[in-house]
């Protein structure tokens, strides 16, 4: 891992101008481009967490049939905490990866049991403590639901930020995951308001443009200042 004086160093060398530049051609790019998402017009937290969950390890297209009928079934962290865990299973049914059921259950019984309002907090560190939450998911809700200044990092978003200002750093390394969640930090914008639309669209890009098999790099906002630009 590397040191917090590394740490500080390797985002020093982002000038802020840059950053800023970069933060702009992303939401110009996603006010054009965006998907029509179900969970992207709601900022309740219950909500985002389920589809933050449900996107995990899952293609879009799928998590889309699914996202609508679980909410139905389940419209509120009170509902889902007092259904049984195989209830829940079976509307997950089909999702896979049946580890997010059982922890989005576990974490809706907490939520209920430490009393009403039963609701998700707002704080990155709440929200860690709670079962089946890591690092981006946190900061997703914090983002998305509560509009915070909050980093979120996955593998869509590692990978354009090593492309663009970093590809000597070696994919998948420790080293370079906690580099580039401090570069992430550094690179949002003033408000909460525009992080929320310039972490939508980082993950947007990861996702259609700069993606793991092909670098559309002719049709990418960041070609010009992006490290790892081709044609």
């Amino acid at each position: 891992m590397p040191a917090p004086v590394a740490i500080r160093r390797f985002v020093a060398r982002v000038p802020v101008a840059r950053c800023r530049d970069f933060s702009r051609r992303l939401r110009a790019w996603f006010a054009r481009n965006r998907r029509d998402l179900p969970w992207r017009e709601t900022r309740d937290p219950y909500r985002v967490l389920v589809a933050e969950l449900m996107l995990q390890q899952t293609q879009v297209s799928r998590v889309v049939g699914f996202y609508g009928p679980f909410l139905d079934r389940f419209p509120t962290l009170e509902s889902l905490a007092a259904s049984p865990r195989r209830d829940v299973r079976r509307a997950w049914e089909g999702l896979g990866y049946y580890a997010r059921a059982r922890s989005l259950h576990a974490l809706a019984r907490t939520v209920v049991a430490e009393g009403s309002p039963a609701t998700l907090p707002a704080d990155l560190d709440a929200l860690r403590a709670l079962p089946g939450i890591g690092p981006y998911t946190a900061g997703a809700v914090a983002s998305f639901a509560f509009e915070r200044r909050a980093s979120l990092v996955d593998t869509n978003v590692e990978r354009v930020l090593r492309r663009v200002f970093a590809p000597r750093l070696v994919p998948k390394a420790s080293r370079t995951h906690r580099l580039l969640w401090a570069l992430a930090d550094a690179l949002l914008p003033r408000t909460g308001r525009a992080a929320w639309t310039h972490n939508q669209a980082l993950m947007e890009l990861g996702a259609l443009v700069c993606t793991a098999r092909v670098k559309h790099c002719a049709r990418c906002p960041l070609r010009a200042i992006c490290a790892s630009a081709e044609g």
